[in-house]
């Protein structure tokens, strides 16, 4: 049983380490290297429940997918809004969760009403909005 529990222990870390890295490579000035860390990010939010390991890094994410969206073009800013929603999830109701709503919220408007940006990537931006608000929005307007 207790090897077991440790192999299961190790693998956890080896994942946590894989989503470090990820994040970091979404500051790289590849767009190609922050797309791959995007997608593998997407992948990992939505398999498996990460609140915790989210709660310490959220600031950092949050910084980061603001730089995508701000810098990037189409598919990398529809790929952070997709990332930014299940971060939202992730984070759930609670004070995290508003606060990375909120810090992005208007960054996600821009992008939204933005009529020469990439559809796709507006229409991402509007899911986020969306479910962030459902999710994490305080104030009822």
């Amino acid at each position: 049983g207790s090897e077991a529990a440790s192999e299961q222990g190790q693998e956890e870390e080896e994942a946590e380490d894989r989503l470090k890295e990820h994040m970091d490579s979404l500051l790289d000035k590849s767009a190609k290297t922050r797309l791959a860390a995007l997608q593998s990010l997407r992948l990992a939010l939505s398999s498996k429940t990460l609140s915790e390991f989210l709660l310490e890094r959220r600031l950092t994410l949050t910084d980061s997918l603001e730089k995508c969206l701000k810098k990037g073009k189409g598919e990398e800013q529809a790929l952070a809004g997709t990332v930014l929603t299940l971060l939202c999830l992730q984070m759930g109701s609670g004070p995290e969760g508003e606060e990375v709503f909120r810090s992005l919220k208007p960054l996600l408007v821009s992008v939204l009403t933005d009529s020469t940006a990439n559809p796709s990537a507006r229409q991402s931006c509007a899911t986020a909005l969306g479910m962030c608000c459902y999710i994490a929005a305080a104030d009822l307007e």
